[in-house]
């Protein structure tokens, strides 16, 4: 067993060195940082969706934004689109899981606010849909996706695509990148 912890933290390292070398990566996570911290400074918002394990991520990054990262300091508009379970029960149920963040995006997102979607696939059809919905409307949309790409790496303004196809190193990688925007706006905000 031991053997199999290690190999599974040799993979994990490996993935955050194939990051940390890949050159148009680290500029695309700086231009996400830099429209985010624009996007806050002109009282705009950041929703955020996925599914699963990428629901938590996408609760975690909004926690991060609207309560602190290291400083205490004024709370930033930041919300997982999931958080409302009786919203997204009556949705699922009247309109399909599908419409669920979509319909959410038409409710509370203005031009100029971000949408940030998760999903390892690229694939998640109520993360797509609402990507879709913002790019309708006006929002910026970032997109955390895997290797494979799937449909939101073709209509997102922005993409995070981690270099793998493993789903555990995908997640590792999101939230090691969704804790460096919330670093760095929170750095250049306060």
């Amino acid at each position: 067993m031991k053997n199999r912890i290690s190999e599974c933290i040799q993979k994990s390292s490996e993935n955050f060195n194939t990051i940390l070398c890949d050159e148009n990566l680290l500029q695309t996570i700086e231009q996400i940082v830099r429209i985010c911290i624009e996007a806050f400074q002109n009282d705009k918002k950041m929703l955020l969706c996925g599914n699963g394990g990428s629901a938590s991520d996408a609760q975690h990054i909004a926690a991060e934004l609207s309560g602190r990262f290291y400083k205490d300091r004024k709370p930033l508009y930041a919300e997982a689109l999931h958080v409302n379970s009786s919203y997204i029960t009556a949705v699922a149920n009247d309109y399909g899981y599908e419409e669920t963040y979509a319909r959410m995006t038409e409710a509370a997102g203005r031009e100029g606010d971000i949408l940030l979607g998760i999903s390892t696939s690229g694939n998640s059809s109520n993360v797509v849909k609402a990507i879709e919905k913002a790019n309708e409307i006006g929002m910026t949309t970032i997109g955390f996706i895997g290797n494979n790409g799937g449909e939101m790496d073709s209509i997102c303004d922005y993409i995070i695509k981690i270099p793998s196809d493993d789903t555990p190193r995908i997640q590792e990688a999101h939230i090691l990148i969704g804790h460096i925007l919330c670093q760095l706006i929170e750095e250049e905000l306060f």
